[in-house]
């Protein structure tokens, strides 16, 4: 099983990051996407926004997991 990490702030998620999504997974068995939380950084749209835009978007992809993370 081969696995990739796409990691980015989806500030907001565009389709640009939908087309690596839909290219990688084409390739890997399993695609993790995680947001970045960087506390210094102010964002456009919270990390629940984030996260409901990305999980509305990728739904058609069973090895897409969704997930966030805190940056230093």
């Amino acid at each position: 099983m081969i696995k990739a990490i796409f990691a980015g702030s989806f500030d907001p998620p565009t389709y640009g990051h939908l087309d690596i999504i839909e290219r990688t997974s084409e390739i890997f068995d399993i695609i993790d996407v995680v947001i970045g939380v960087n506390p210094n950084k102010k964002y456009l749209f919270s990390d629940d926004e984030r996260y409901s835009m990305l999980c509305e978007l990728v739904k058609k992809y069973n090895l897409v997991h969704i997930s966030t993370g805190e940056m230093f």
